[in-house]
């Protein structure tokens, strides 16, 4: 290493060494392999409709419409493409940003996380179950929710281990009806209230 002086001190020339293993921070992502699974069944519903339009409507007045239609449909699907590839939680020892689908950016501090909570929820009217990980506030409140139907199970194992905090496992798979009565404050506030009722 080559060392030289000057007005400022010391400096030199070569690579700083650290020796700290410094701040990590993961960027979570959601499975990627979402958009071709709900893309593909959207544009099968889509063209029919486009179809059924213009076979509704006079076919030589029609083609302004439906082509307003289909510019209108290929925005919002453009509009939801890049905000599903935008969303995405980074998480370290000093806790969570979450920027969502719709866009808004969600920050919990790493003081305000009580622990990680693991929960397999059936899904629908089914024997099939759903992975679901709740980061829990020190009120009981879901601060930070991975759903299993976007968020894979290994990114899921790393995030109480990233930030520092006990994780619980429930052993049992529980209905949503079950997880209502249980733990309300956990969900959103539209899974809150049974349909049923």
């Amino acid at each position: 290493m080559d060392t030289r002086s000057g007005d400022a001190g010391g400096s030199s020339i070569g690579a700083a060494t650290v020796r700290s293993p410094g701040l990590e921070v993961v960027t979570l992502r959601p499975r990627r392999t979402l958009g071709r699974s709900i893309g593909l069944p959207f544009i099968a519903l889509v063209l029919p409709l486009l179809a059924a339009e213009l076979w509704l409507l006079d076919p030589e007045g029609a083609w302004p419409l439906v082509a307003w239609t289909a510019a209108v449909i290929a925005v919002l699907v453009v509009a939801a493409w890049i905000a599903y590839q935008r969303t995405q939680a980074s998480i370290s020892v000093y806790g969570i940003v979450e920027r969502g689908f719709f866009g808004g950016v969600y920050t919990t501090a790493a003081r305000d996380i009580a622990g990680v909570l693991r929960v397999r929820v059936y899904r629908g009217n089914s024997l099939d179950t759903s992975q679901e990980l709740f980061v829990v506030s020190h009120a009981g409140r879901g601060v930070f929710r991975m759903r299993g139907r976007f968020w894979t199970t290994s990114d899921m194992d790393r995030v109480a281990q990233i930030l520092g905090v006990e994780q619980t496992v429930r052993p049992e798979p529980m209905t949503l009806a079950e997880l209502r009565r249980s733990d309300p404050q956990l969900l959103y506030w539209f899974e809150r209230r049974s349909i049923s009722r």
